[in-house]
């Protein structure tokens, strides 16, 4: 049977079939545990923003793709968590818990969840908080969070990773050579060799300015996140 077959059983009894004790092992396809809590996390999200309308299970079903003959029951699961926000942190607790050593898979949820508040083409800031409770939850760090929205909803233009054109979860030594690159071609000689007059050194020493500026930020951001795991 397949997991949206196994989980039209449960959702027809009640909405937190999460709490089953008696969860198979396996594949998360095989895990009623794990479609229950991703379909009312999708749900609840889908209430984050005070709105929850019919063709935001559209974009669900896209994403977690239901199979025919569960539809239904999945739907009627979905309408049912959608009602309201509350109790999503528990669903996310218990998804941690039981796949805390596929931190992998955990991400892919997030980023289901994202492609969702994504649906409509603008994220509202309470879709966000949501989703930034989910990621804080699923144990995925800040960066990975920071580089899944930025796939979604591209970074902020002041976003020090946009100014040193790299991902927010790259390694600090990435970070460093994509700093160093940059600041190459900034350089007073490479400016000039280029053929650019003498005011444009002005320019690329601002810009320099502005990378290093960046780093800092960057830097100091994985200082404070580092500071906070510990």
């Amino acid at each position: 049977m397949g997991f949206w077959s196994t989980i039209a059983r449960l959702a027809v009894r009640r909405v937190d079939a999460a709490e089953c004790a008696d969860c198979p092992p396996g594949l998360p396809g095989q895990d009623p545990a794990f479609t229950t809590a991703v379909t009312a996390l999708g749900a609840k999200l889908a209430k984050a923003d005070g709105r929850a309308d019919a063709a935001e299970f559209a974009v669900f079903a896209e994403v977690f793709q239901p199979e025919a003959g569960a539809e239904r029951d999945v739907r009627r699961l979905y309408n049912l968590a959608r009602q309201t926000t509350q109790g999503y942190e528990s669903y996310a607790r218990r998804l941690a818990k039981r796949y805390r050593n596929c931190p992998q898979l955990l991400e892919d949820v997030v980023d289901g969840l994202f492609h969702i508040a994504a649906a409509d083409g603008v994220g509202s800031p309470e879709e966000f908080v949501y989703l930034e409770r989910v990621s804080e939850l699923f144990g995925v760090s800040p960066m990975v969070f920071r580089r899944i929205r930025a796939t979604h909803f591209g970074l902020d233009a002041d976003d020090p990773y946009v100014v040193l054109g790299v991902a927010p979860d790259v390694s600090d030594a990435e970070l460093q050579a994509a700093r160093r690159r940059l600041l190459a071609e900034t350089h007073p000689d490479k400016v000039r060799a280029r053929g650019l007059p003498h005011e444009f050194v002005e320019v690329f020493t601002a810009k320099a300015a502005a990378i290093n500026a960046a780093f800092d930020v960057a830097m100091a951001e994985r200082r404070q996140f580092a500071g906070q795991l510990a």
